[in-house]
This record gives C-alpha cells, structure tokens and sequence, in this order.
C-alpha cells in the first residue's frame, strides 16, 4: 500500500471514528483537551522535536499564517491533523522555551496551542510516541513539518 493510500485510510478510520463520537484516543477533531498541554522536547530520527505530553510528534502546517489556523477551515484536515488544545496555560518542558508557547482560539471556542507564532498539531495515524514517518508529509495544500526547540522547521 502506497504512502498516500495509508494516509487517506488513516484519515478515513480517524473520520468514521469521530463520527462515532470519539477517536482511537478519545479526543475531537480539536485534538487532545487536557487541563493543560504540556510541550516536551523528544530526540528522534530527524532530531530533537517539539512532543505533546503523550510523546506524540508535534507538527506545524506550512500553510497557516503566523498567529493562524488554516487547517480548520480545510475539509477534514483537523481530523488528519488534530490541533493541540488545551484548557490551560500551556506547560514547557525542559527545553522549551516557555516564552515561545501561547494559544490562539480555534472556530468553536477551543485554545490551540502555538509556539514561536506557529500552531501546533499531532497527526492521527501516528502510531506510536516519537514517531516521525510523517514529518515533512505535504497533504491539505501545505507540508506538515516538525518543530525544534527555536520554533523552526525539521523535515
């Protein structure tokens, strides 16, 4: 099975889960609702990444203007693609740098979480903890690139 069939049957799995009224990880196509986000600093393959509490990859969208999320308004890209929310202050781990996070408002009322300007996502297929197959994947009109300690780019 190509890469982009598994994409697409990820995002369809993801979808028909949401449908249901929960996902594989029971969050909303907001993403993960926690009290507050914590954002962790993860060494992998294509090195030292921005992690979500869960150790999951976290992504920022090529297409979203700084301070903006794009992907809401694209069909089905928030189910591929989960923004991080959170109901708190967002946390740094070590490493972070806690003067880079902040949140914005996604449609709906949910707190997105941001760093260095850039709103963050994990993906919905992602498998396991640090996983970063996907980093660099262009899908939704943008490429989906992981995020170091500075707030710039890894692919």
């Amino acid at each position: 099975m190509t890469r982009t069939r598994m994409l697409l049957a990820g995002a369809l799995t993801s979808g028909a889960c949401l449908v249901a009224g929960t996902s594989a990880q029971g969050s909303s196509p907001a993403g993960h609702l926690a009290k507050a986000a914590k954002v962790s600093l993860r060494k992998t393959a294509v090195g030292t990444i921005l992690v979500n509490g869960s150790g999951s990859t976290l992504y920022r969208f090529t297409k979203d203007p700084r301070n903006r999320d794009s992907c809401a308004a694209i069909s089905g890209c928030l189910q591929a693609w989960p923004a991080l929310s959170t109901s708190g202050k967002p946390t740094a781990g070590p490493g972070v740098k806690k003067s880079l996070l902040s949140t914005i408002k996604l449609p709906g009322g949910a707190k997105q979480v941001t760093y260095a300007g850039h709103p963050l996502y994990t993906f919905a297929a992602s498998g396991e903890a640090g996983e970063t197959a996907y980093v660099g994947e262009v899908e939704f009109g943008g490429s989906w690139d992981a995020v170091n300690a500075a707030g710039g780019t890894v692919k």
